[in-house]
């Protein structure tokens, strides 16, 4: 590839659908119309069904047919619908407790465009929870290799959230590297991660978080891609593909 963006195009265009079962929430109904709008221009279709024999306040993914993984409603909501990307700045709860919902990790290889706030919510905030579940990956493993870009390195220093979660990752035996420009000499130094400092022009329109586990581990490979095609609208995916994410982590270390 020519660009790291590039590992954008291989994806196959593959539609899955988020399937609420037997929602008993009256409350849901703004929740679901949020929940069409995150997905309204992707791969993505959000339907409702009543199953007499299915169990309630389900959601299902499925994919070809198939249901291919299962969170709760409730789940759904307090890690996604019901919180905003201030909650990751600010804190680590949901990385101490482990609460990614299956069905949002689950929508890998599909190619989403997503805007930050103000024009949204909530788009953005798919891909800050798959970031900081990669990271939950990584912390889970103890070992391997991880690479994280920040478009300016003082978020690490700002943001307590951040910070606290990349200080767990130097102290552990995970090999972290962290790339951005250094718009701050003095942060990060103290972190005790292997700093990238860089201000290409392709760095600075990237978004990437990289988890390569140790190669006896069967934990899985990870790797979340977007490039920023306008002000605070990002397009890109995240892969569990082994190939694909050892390609993203050797472009990332030769080019960054």
């Amino acid at each position: 590839m020519d660009e790291l963006a590039d590992v954008i195009e291989e994806v196959d265009g593959s539609e899955k659908t988020l399937l609420l079962m037997n929602l008993t929430d009256t409350a849901a109904k703004p929740q679901i119309s949020l929940l069409d709008r995150v997905f309204d221009a992707e791969s993505v279709t959000v339907a409702e069904r009543q199953l007499p024999d299915g169990e309630d306040n389900l959601v299902c993914l499925v994919d070809d047919g198939e249901v291919v993984a299962t969170s709760s409603w409730a789940e759904l909501k307090r890690a996604f619908l019901l919180i905003n990307t201030d909650r990751y700045k600010t804190g680590t709860k949901q990385i101490e407790t482990g609460s990614f919902p299956d069905v949002l990790t689950g929508l890998n290889d599909i190619e989403f465009t997503v805007r930050g706030y103000p024009d949204s919510n909530k788009e953005k905030l798919l891909l800050v929870v798959i970031s900081r579940f990669i990271e939950f990956q990584a912390l889970s493993e103890g070992a391997g290799e991880f690479d994280a870009s920040f478009q300016l390195l003082s978020r690490l220093d700002d943001e307590y959230g951040t910070k606290r979660v990349y200080e767990w990752l130097a102290d552990s035996d995970v090999e972290t590297h962290v790339y951005g420009l250094r718009d701050d000499p003095t942060v990060v130094d103290t972190l005790g991660v292997t700093v990238h400092a860089n201000d290409s022009a392709e760095l600075r329109r990237l978004w990437f978080v990289v988890f390569v586990p140790p190669a006896d581990s069967p934990a899985d490979h990870i790797a979340l891609v977007a490039e920023e095609t306008g002000p605070n609208v990002w397009r890109g995916l995240w892969t569990y593909d082994p190939d694909r994410v050892r390609r993203i982590q050797t472009y990332v270390r030769e080019q960054f």
